[in-house]
């Protein structure tokens, strides 16, 4: 999607650095989206974060199955500012929207002043208040939570085999893409890496066990595509138990709400993300899951020059689900809006343009839905798989990243019979084996 190279009231865009002044907060999909799209017209976008790289989220699963580097998925966004005319990058968490006075506040380097903002700050792992959660579980929503639970893993599978008498039990918790591509890659470690890499620890030392509190894995797919994704994690060995709620999780263990128990070496957590912290003390209307709540032209709710997009905004008329494609489509709308504002237009409303979802179960096994002209298209298998594979390296920003990701993923699928469970990382001490490492914040 594309806006207008001119404006309605002069003759050319805007000369570089001549057009007005944007702030974006967060260097992730819906943020760089809309970075691109100013920088064609000239406006002078800085783009605040606190990480000094945008992260590929989609691939993160990898990262912590040793699958790919964490370099392979992240990108310097210096690097993306200085390919853009017009586009600078500031390092620096953002502590507050000062509206009055039209300046970003920022904990280091001083306000950034501002005659728009687009809000992109993205979300981290949302707990929904279940005791120990927090302290307990992992998340793989940022590179460090994924480096981080990357090491864990390869710890424990390196235990067992100096203590004869330890299993390793991991509990995934979350039915939706995260959880069943993380449950269908550790199960494949375990049946086909694990014999090839110690020879002398039995794969029934390892349990994967996916939960899901909703009664379907997969929930926005097709029911036919949520039934293959399930038999595919079970032929794969991952003990499915949807419709259990988990009331609590402990150091070794963890309490489902009817009673009962689970142990536990690790759970890694992928039932939901929420907002960061930091944004309730911005001051902005806040919805479901404290995300910043917008009108129907993404501006949000009692302002006239900020925007909020992708999963840390929600349309008050039209919630939309928390995914990759509406945050594009979001930050390309936002910088169209503000080129209608310039010009003295009145907005639009955002519609989105669902191309279709999908996620990979494990090798050669993924669901693809397309939504093609209003007809949806669904496939499974290999063709689907290797369709998930194209797509997320397209994505991936960098010529470098995708090479690099082309001939990690291409080599272990090559050799995966003899490297499925070689993961190469850094020994967990065995004091903290139960902390999750987890350093989300604002950009993430």
């Amino acid at each position: 999607m594309k806006f207008p190279m001119r404006l309605e009231n002069s003759k050319e865009p805007y000369e570089p650095g001549q057009g007005p002044r944007v702030v974006i907060v967060g260097g992730g999909f819906g943020g760089l989206h809309a970075a691109r799209e100013l920088a064609r017209v000239g406006c002078r976008v800085v783009i605040a974060d606190k990480n000094p790289y945008t992260t590929f989220q989609p691939l993160l699963y990898q990262v912590a199955t040793g699958g790919l580097n964490p370099g392979d998925v992240t990108y310097r966004l210096r690097s993306f500012a200085a390919r853009l005319p017009g586009v600078r990058f500031r390092l620096t968490a953002v502590t507050g929207i000062d509206t009055g006075n039209r300046q970003v506040q920022c904990a280091e380097g001083g306000p950034i002043d501002y005659d728009y903002v687009i809000l992109a700050q993205g979300v981290g792992a949302n707990f929904f208040g279940i005791e120990g959660a927090k302290e307990h579980a992992h998340t793989i929503y940022t590179r460090s939570s994924s480096v981080a639970a990357r090491d864990f893993i390869l710890s424990n599978l390196e235990s067992l085999d100096t203590h004869p008498k330890k299993n390793f039990d991991v509990i995934i918790v979350g039915g939706g893409p995260t959880g069943v591509e993380m449950a269908g890659t550790l199960a494949e470690m375990k049946s086909v890496g694990i014999p090839a890499i110690f020879p002398d620890v039995s794969i029934d030392r390892v349990h994967v066990t996916l939960v899901e509190m909703g009664e379907h894995l997969l929930a926005p797919f097709h029911p036919k595509l949520r039934h293959y994704t399930r038999r595919q994690l079970q032929r794969r060995g991952v003990d499915v138990r949807t419709t259990t709620a988990i009331a609590e999780v402990r150091d070794d263990s963890v309490l489902l709400k009817d009673g009962s128990t689970l142990p536990s070496d690790m759970v890694i957590w992928a039932a939901g993300v929420g907002a960061h912290k930091d944004v309730i003390d911005w001051g902005f209307e806040l919805g479901r899951g404290g995300r910043i709540v917008t009108g129907p032209d993404l501006r949000v709710h009692g302002q006239d020059r900020v925007f909020a997009v992708g999963d840390g905004a929600i349309i008050d008329e039209n919630p939309l689900p928390q995914l990759a494609q509406p945050a594009m489509q979001e930050g390309e709308f936002a910088a169209r809006q503000i080129l209608n504002l310039e010009a003295g237009r009145p907005t639009e409303k955002f519609e989105y343009r669902d191309k279709g979802t999908m996620a990979t179960i494990g090798r050669n096994a993924a669901v693809v839905q397309l939504a093609l002209d209003g007809h949806k298209l669904d496939f499974t298998g290999f063709p689907a798989w290797i369709s998930w594979v194209a797509l997320h390296l397209y994505f991936l920003l960098g010529g470098r990243n995708r090479i690099q990701s082309m001939i990690n993923l291409g080599v272990r699928y090559l050799t995966f019979s003899k490297e499925g469970s070689g993961i190469i990382g850094d020994l967990v001490d065995e004091n903290d084996r139960h902390t999750t490492g987890d350093k989300q914040a604002v950009g993430d």
